[in-house]
């Protein structure tokens, strides 16, 4: 079994973890719970009542927060002419077509983020086997395949995330730094939430949202009412 360390126990033995708590109280405890050295990353965790087996129960998409991430992210576009001066003037990192593909298969993947341009998926399609396994291949999903590149780099750098069900039906989503107040927090939670509840399947059936917890990068789970899992 894995071992935790002396403040992770601490805070274990001074919460009740099988109580449901409001949104902004789990949030606030949280922020509370994180005596790491380090600005702690706060993370939602979905569980949803569908089956990854089935395409029709599929979810996956992304959704910009409205406080930010807290997180600075690296953008590569792959583009080329005038919407490779447009990627360049709106701040993304790094730049280029086949240059950047061969610097990928060397094995550099300095950038968090890849957008491209739809004419450059033919090329960017190579990079496939060591881009997708890394959640880093561009998709029209998630709006990192676009001809608007400004607005795609612009999402991005405010505070964009991505979500996907994964094979255990489970969403998983940063919504802020513990740094964050309790109701910038909240506001991201809300945002998430929502956006999932209006990308719900219309093959769904019986209670969609099976379990909820917010957590920080040290910190426990504690869950929030799924039934009622927007807060105020």
């Amino acid at each position: 079994m894995p071992k935790h360390g002396k403040k992770y126990n601490e805070i274990v033995k001074n919460t009740d973890l099988t109580l449901f708590y409001e949104p902004a109280q789990a949030l606030e405890m949280v922020k509370s719970n994180a005596k790491a050295k380090f600005d702690e990353t706060v993370e939602l965790a979905v569980r949803l009542n569908l089956d990854p087996r089935q395409a029709d129960q599929q979810i996956r998409g992304a959704v910009v927060l409205p406080q930010g991430t807290g997180i600075k992210r690296t953008v590569l576009v792959f583009a080329k002419g005038d919407k490779a001066k447009e990627a360049e003037e709106a701040g993304a990192e790094f730049v280029g077509a086949e240059d950047m593909i061969e610097k990928i298969q060397g094995g550099w993947f300095g950038f968090d983020v890849a957008v491209a341009t739809p004419d450059m998926m033919g090329l960017v399609g190579r990079l496939g086997r060591v881009l997708g396994p890394k959640g880093l291949m561009p998709n029209p999903k998630t709006g990192t395949v676009s001809m608007d590149v400004a607005k795609a780099i612009a999402d991005i750098k405010a505070g964009k995330v991505e979500y996907r069900l994964d094979k255990a039906a489970n969403i998983h989503c940063r919504i802020g730094k513990a740094s964050f107040t309790t109701e910038q927090l909240l506001e991201n939670y809300n945002t998430v939430i929502e956006t999932l509840l209006k990308a719900k399947p219309a093959v769904a059936k019986g209670q969609y949202m099976k379990n909820i917890t917010v957590s920080s990068t040290m910190g426990v789970g504690l869950k929030i009412n799924p039934v009622k899992p927007l807060g105020k």
